[in-house]
């Protein structure tokens, strides 16, 4: 399975934003950044929602 196909960590996704961690979990408090979701108690990131949610931001 290629880094593409499974899901990110968040921390992954920080560091692939280029964003500290903390913003990203404050984002996801106000909803307002990259969608996220619960597997398990991990929170896990579809990197193909991420790469869509930044397009969006441009």
């Amino acid at each position: 399975m290629t880094k593409d196909q499974r899901l990110w960590t968040p921390e992954e996704v920080s560091e692939f934003l280029g964003i500290p961690l903390g913003t990203l979990y404050q984002w996801r408090t106000r909803r307002v950044g990259p969608r996220g979701r619960r597997v398990g108690k991990h929170l896990r990131y579809a990197p193909a929602d991420v790469r869509a949610w930044f397009e969006e931001q441009l």
